[in-house]
């Protein structure tokens, strides 16, 4: 684990994965606020390419915010950039997970011309301003899977939960529609996704994300020129497909890559589908 000082002087944590494997992708986890231990080697990625995984504020190794404000997205992408410049890139790639899909679009809209390629996996389309409700309806296609009605009755009752030990406990009963299917290698990576969470960074997430904010961003997006890949699984039960049509709709230059039989953790479900997609991807001509 490695640190650099970012833009108010706290020091954040990094590591880094396949070092001297290639140029660095930047990579960045969700959540929101969630350790980025969740994201492993992203299906074996690392063998080709050298990652940089950070802690975001709150998370793993990084100490908390000394201002709630640094949790909210746009501050986040500021920390990204901090981290260009620690690492002496003039330009590099960035994939983010999730929610880190809007801090990687913040960071785009505002810092894109160091950007090589980005790579959004399984991304909301909230700073879009559209909640597509296929998510939904994929949860509910799924109801002859033998996990279903607990996952059904734990989602239902997360709104009413009280307490982090609640929240916890429902979130690994209902872990199993995040994934295309529930064998042996879904069950080892969900079984520690409920302590991963970080409740403070999570709520802030969004916070202070006004109107105004939220399409300046778009309207960045539009001058992003780096080709943009946005994987879904058809399988996602979280963040569905139709928010990736949308995010990748933002850029010029943007591309959805559809996943078959595979969740909201595609390197998970189908490493030998997500690698190739985006080694790929990563390898072809950028900006």
């Amino acid at each position: 684990m490695t640190r650099y000082t970012s833009y108010d002087s706290v020091e954040l944590a990094y590591r880094v994965l396949g070092e001297g494997a290639g140029p660095p992708v930047v990579c960045l986890a969700g959540g929101p606020g969630r350790d980025a231990a969740y994201l492993g080697d992203l299906g074996g990625l690392d063998a080709h390419h050298t990652l940089v995984v950070p802690d975001s504020r709150g998370t793993g190794a990084s100490p908390p915010s000394p201002d709630v404000a640094g949790y909210a997205f746009p501050a986040l992408a500021e920390d990204v950039e901090a981290l260009r410049v620690h690492l002496g890139l003039e330009r590099f790639a960035l994939l983010a997970h999730d929610a880190a899909c809007a801090t990687a679009q913040a960071y785009a809209a505002t810092h894109g011309e160091h950007l090589t390629h980005l790579v959004l996996i399984a991304p909301g389309s909230r700073l879009q301003g559209e909640l597509p409700t296929d998510a939904e309806e994929i949860f509910e296609s799924r109801a002859t899977e033998d996990w279903w009605v607990d996952a059904y009755v734990a989602v239902h009752s997360l709104a009413a939960a009280s307490g982090l030990a609640e929240v916890r406990s429902l979130l690994r009963r209902a872990a199993p529609m995040a994934y295309g299917r529930w064998d042996a290698e879904q069950r080892a990576h969900a079984a520690t996704e409920p302590d991963q969470l970080n409740p403070v960074p999570r709520a802030a997430f969004w916070q202070g994300v006004d109107e105004p904010l939220r399409l300046t961003l778009l309207r960045g997006l539009r001058q992003v020129h780096c080709p943009a890949l946005v994987v879904t699984g058809d399988l996602d039960a979280v963040t569905g497909m139709r928010a990736g049509e949308l995010v990748a709709a933002s850029f010029p230059r943007g591309v959805t890559r559809p996943l078959h039989g595979v969740g909201h953790f595609p390197w998970v479900d189908e490493p030998e589908m997500f690698r190739p997609l985006v080694d790929e991807f990563l390898r072809g001509v950028s900006a």
